[in-house]
């Protein structure tokens, strides 16, 4: 099994086989962060994780090793997502329930099923609507399960500001979410 360093060298080179086994180690992790952080809508995910992949094969000779690939291809991801969000912030919300009527479901007479479905588009309405900051936290820490000090590290910021941002998304969400508290 070949070094890491050695493939990102050999795909420098301009070996295309060397760059698929980087995209084929990588594009599960990536596709999971770009549906969690900036996913308006299933085929944004596709495309900003396409969107990485390409603009990483185009720059690849920039990448320097002081940080780990996998943090070099989040980076990429993160900033499509953010330009995703900034475009899609004017325009209109996609065809969730509206804010007036919060979208929940009355307690009587609904099933199990039901509810957990409106629990996850609840969940999924929340998550989209935290500033994009707050939603990297929440994505790489209780979503993909990662350390405070890696998330931090990705991110490129401290893991006070780390803690500080989670604590803030997870209060709006709980205040969002609040309705289907018992």
């Amino acid at each position: 099994m070949m070094e890491e360093s050695e493939i990102i060298t050999r795909a420098r080179n301009g070996d295309n086989k060397a760059f698929e086994t980087l995209v084929l180690k990588y594009k599960d992790r990536l596709y999971g962060i770009a549906s969690s952080v900036c996913a308006r809508m299933p085929s944004e995910a596709d495309d900003v994780a396409q969107e990485t992949f390409v603009s990483a094969l185009k720059h690849i000779n920039s990448f320097k090793a002081n940080a780990a690939f996998g943090t070099w291809l989040y980076r990429i991801a993160a900033n499509n997502c953010w330009q995703r969000f900034r475009k899609v912030k004017t325009e209109a919300r996609s065809g969730m329930p509206d804010e007036t009527g919060k979208g929940y479901p009355s307690r009587s007479g609904v099933n199990e099923n039901a509810l957990k479905n409106e629990l996850s588009l609840a969940v999924s309405k929340a998550l989209r609507s935290l500033p994009p900051g707050y939603r990297i936290a929440i994505t790489l820490c209780d979503i993909e399960g990662l350390p405070n000090a890696e998330a931090a590290k990705r991110i490129k910021i401290s893991i006070a500001a780390l803690k500080t941002r989670l604590h803030r998304a997870r209060n709006l969400l709980k205040e969002q979410l609040a309705d289907f508290r018992q």
